[in-house]
Parts: C-alpha cells; structure tokens; sequence
C-alpha cells in the first residue's frame, strides 16, 4: 500500500509541476508512467510508460498550441472604439 502511494505522489509531482523551459513530452511522462506502473505490479510499467507517453505528448501539443496563438489584449472593451451616443 505505501509503495502505490509513493507511486502516485512521485507521478503526479512529476506531471502536475511546472516545467521552466517546456512541457515534457513522451519521455518525461514515460519514464514517471513506468516507474508508477512499476510500483503497482508486475507487467504494469509497460502500460504505465505507454499511458504516460500519450499523456506526455497531450501536454507537449496543448503547450504549442497556446504557445503559438495569438496573444488577446487583457481587457479587449478598451480597444473598441465607442460609437457616439444618439
């Protein structure tokens, strides 16, 4: 029982905090997939590192997706110019 939530705190440390320079991808969330499939039995860090790859992967196209949108203006009603009043 301590060994699964061992597993579980060191995956989601390792998914949920922020990355400094970029989201990580297939080995990052791979490796952190294994080692808590690991943990929970034999057999289970293959599915943990496949499961944690395709997550891995998620994160890193939803990161360059909003990286490369267009930035919108924090209050977008002070761009708009006011019709005058009838």
């Amino acid at each position: 029982m301590r060994s699964i939530l061992a597993a579980t705190l060191l995956a989601l440390a390792l998914g949920v905090s922020p990355a400094l320079a970029k989201q990580g991808g297939c080995l990052k969330y791979g490796a952190a997939g294994a080692v808590a499939g690991h943990m929970v039995g034999s057999g289970h860090g293959v599915a943990g590192a496949a499961a944690g790859c395709a997550l891995g992967l998620h994160e890193r196209h939803k990161a360059e997706k909003q990286d490369a949108a267009p930035q919108q203006p924090a209050n977008p009603q002070s761009q708009r110019q006011d019709a005058p009043a009838h």
